[in-house]
């Protein structure tokens, strides 16, 4: 058995963060994990994705049409994950738009968001949205968006990692001194998201 995890937005949203601390959780409940992680830009407001697979897996790259679970911190880097999904995958998705840099000079506009969450309707088992930076701001930070994302990932049917063994890596990755807001963030999220 299996399970693949496709986690993407842009750089400065904690994305690498987030997926090792599900990573970590989940090698503290015995699993096998592999990860890999991909910097378009390495800077903020460049494309990020890690893909991170549980289970009885070679490689650390998703195969085309196999992620269960798209972590999606950008609608339109969500449309990019589009051939990772599976056909049942969940899609949870932070509706707070960040213009690529090549959007901004290109001739295209950004799509509406009704848009892309319908085409992500289209292609995928079950899709949850929610303004997740409205969210962070509102646990104490809008740098805790990465803890909101990762509490509406916890929430989903059949995610991996147990409730407390995520909480438990985030107490080893993240500032002892940020770690309240960040559970906070992490709680929010968590009731934000119900994909069962």
């Amino acid at each position: 058995m299996s399970y693949n995890i496709y986690v993407c937005g842009v750089g400065g949203q904690g994305i690498i963060k987030t997926s090792v601390i599900i990573g970590e959780a989940a090698m503290n409940e015995g699993m096998n994990v592999v990860m890999s992680e991909i910097h378009g830009m390495a800077q903020r407001g460049g494309a990020v994705s890690t893909e991170i697979r549980f289970g009885d897996v070679r490689g650390s790259i998703i195969p085309q049409g196999e992620a269960d679970l798209v972590i999606a911190f950008e609608p339109l880097e969500a449309l990019r994950a589009l051939p990772k999904m599976s056909k049942d995958a969940c899609v949870i998705v932070n509706t707070s738009k960040i213009p690529p840099f090549n959007l901004i000079k290109s001739p295209h506009p950004y799509p509406p968001l009704e848009e892309i969450i319908k085409t992500l309707e289209e292609n995928a088992g079950m899709v949850r949205s929610f303004n997740g930076e409205k969210i962070a701001v509102e646990a104490g930070h809008i740098l805790s968006l990465n803890m909101v994302m990762l509490g509406a990932a916890a929430a989903t049917s059949g995610f991996p990692v147990g409730k407390e063994t995520l909480i438990d890596s985030m107490t080893n990755n993240l500032p002892p001194k940020l770690m309240e807001v960040n559970l906070r963030a992490f709680h929010e999220g968590f009731e934000a998201v119900n994909c069962e």
